[in-house]
């Protein structure tokens, strides 16, 4: 779909899971679903928020593979692995910064989001964004996006000094150039207090 972009509003995210189970119903998902949600912190908040891949422009996951096995088409879409290549290493997993790719071992074979490129390439919206009923997903025109929102989509993410662009965007706060992702999160909130 000629024009249309990807957008993430984790704050709108209810924990349904109507995205996850629409993905496993895609036609080359093989019945896996291959996004999942992500719960910020199960102690504290229901937050959550769905993780699909974010289709990075230069895709990690596709540089750590020994086997050439990941592609990304002329549409910015990051494929799943091609069966003949992939050895199922998980090199792609451990490389990937936001987590998506998953070796699926009875297949031998690593899946992930590809945006159901199966129905994207053929005019219509991915599994996901067909069903969210509080809009956290959306496969619309950056248009209708800017009149549906008044938070900033962004596709720059940073991890300590390295940053990602991505085609897929998430919602910020206003004045958010990009989102900073600290690996020292998770050790700042278990750390003792003194």
């Amino acid at each position: 779909m000629l024009g249309y972009e990807f957008y993430v509003d984790p704050s709108r995210c209810i924990g349904c899971q109507s995205c996850v189970n629409a993905c496993g119903e895609c036609g080359t998902h093989r019945g896996v679903s291959l996004i999942h949600l992500d719960f910020f912190d199960r102690e504290w908040t229901t937050a959550s928020t769905p993780m699909v891949c974010m289709h990075c422009e230069n895709p990690a996951c596709a540089q750590a593979c020994p086997a050439d096995a990941i592609k990304k088409g002329e549409d910015g879409v990051v494929r799943s692995a091609l069966k003949p290549r992939c050895v199922a290493c998980s090199n792609c997993v451990l490389a990937c910064p936001f987590g998506v790719p998953k070796v699926q071992i009875e297949l031998e074979l690593m899946m992930k989001c590809d945006m159901c490129y199966d129905r994207t390439s053929v005019g219509l919206r991915p599994m996901c964004a067909t069903v969210c009923p509080s809009q956290a997903l959306m496969y619309v025109t950056p248009a209708e996006a800017a009149r549906l929102r008044r938070d900033t989509p962004v596709n720059t993410f940073r991890f300590g000094n390295q940053e990602v662009k991505t085609k897929v965007f998430v919602y910020l706060p206003k004045g958010e150039d990009a989102l900073d992702v600290r690996a020292d999160v998770v050790n700042d909130l278990w750390r003792p207090t003194e």
